[in-house]
């Protein structure tokens, strides 16, 4: 049986070593909350407190990778704080103990913002610009990965996450005079964040980068109208005069290579 090891049981997290664990692995999963030790366990999840801190790991993370062939690090950096945690130097202290353990291959759920905000169709080649801090840290942990010749790294760059307990409109409605009102949504649903994982792991597909996105990309003032009324909210306005467009994120690669078809609409 082969053993996998997800650095952050959250959100994204925990639903995949359910669903892993359903496919016949043996998951172990880090959390950074004693109470949440319980739950994990009775999923079947062999859980570990667990805390990567610059210079620092609160845990024991030599336990908590042996054995496991396979590792998923799902802990991203604060992308809009100016004050972002230090995660290029977590990852720093966590890449030796990879290095020194039984792990061939990792996963890093890493996120499209390091593409900054281009007019355009992006796809894997474009360059990266990142427009935030927590974007700046993800392009260099990502070369970090992909670069270390001890194990194969595939970058997974998703979309925004949503799901049924999760989406934006929560936070935007009822305000006002939002900016781009035509610029093209780029979101993935939790249920295909989980089964393209499944697939990359299936195939065997590392040493690749993919944009984690749904090829669904209506107009962010198409998108939240139609949410709102979904979820019974107050529909956001739009500023008339905000002519911007913004990028659309392309999945082309992604569904070629690893033969995938989205199953949700975010």
């Amino acid at each position: 049986m082969t053993q996998i090891s997800i650095l952050g049981c959250g959100w994204l997290g925990l639903p995949l070593a359910e669903a892993l664990i359903n496919k016949g692995f043996s998951v172990k999963g880090s959390t950074t909350s004693s109470s949440k030790l319980a739950h994990l366990e009775k999923l079947g999840i062999l859980p570990y407190l667990m805390e990567v801190q610059p210079n620092a790991i609160a845990g024991d993370i030599t336990t908590f990778l042996k054995g496991s062939e396979i590792l998923i690090i799902d802990i991203p950096p604060k992308l809009r704080s100016n004050n972002s945690e230090d995660f290029v130097g977590k990852m720093q202290t966590l890449i030796p103990f990879i290095e020194q353990s039984e792990v061939q291959n990792v996963l890093f759920v890493s996120s499209t913002s390091v593409y900054g905000e281009e007019n355009d169709v992006v796809t894997e080649t474009t360059p990266l610009n990142p427009d935030s801090e927590g974007g700046h840290q993800l392009v260099i942990v990502e070369q970090l990965l992909q670069s270390n010749p001890h194990f194969q790294t595939t970058i997974l760059r998703c979309g925004g996450l949503v799901g049924t307990d999760r989406n934006p409109i929560r936070m935007l409605s009822g305000k006002e005079n939002l900016p781009n009102s035509k610029a093209p949504i780029n979101f993935i649903h939790q249920t295909d964040c989980i089964g393209i994982i499944q697939k990359i792991i299936a195939l065997d597909c590392w040493n690749e980068t993919f944009n984690a996105v749904s090829p669904y990309h209506p107009t962010r003032e198409e998108y939240y109208t139609k949410k709102a009324l979904e979820w019974q909210l107050i529909a956001p306005t739009f500023d008339p005069t905000s002519s911007g467009t913004g990028k659309r994120i392309s999945s082309d690669k992604l569904q070629m290579i690893l033969k995938y078809t989205f199953v949700e609409t975010p």
